[in-house]
């Protein structure tokens, strides 16, 4: 069982809102989640974000592989 943290896509059409999980690298982008370490809402001037540190270091330490685009939100 390998895992990712990564993007899955919430809301409405048309507004760009995520939330950042960790689920099994096989799986759809909008299946079932092992958990939910946070959100991240996309908007024209930034991002509003919030991530639970504590949890993510614990996933990448049990060796889940997260995407590019949940690195550069950490960083």
């Amino acid at each position: 069982m390998s895992l990712v943290i990564r993007l899955t896509r919430t809301g409405k059409k048309g507004e760009r809102k995520f939330r950042i999980v960790v689920k099994e690298k096989r799986s759809r982008r909008d299946g079932d989640a092992t958990e939910t370490l946070g959100w991240y809402e996309k908007g024209k001037t930034g991002g509003k974000k919030q991530i639970n540190l504590d949890r993510y270091k614990y996933w990448v330490e049990k060796g889940a592989k997260p995407s590019l685009t949940v690195l550069n939100l950490v960083k």
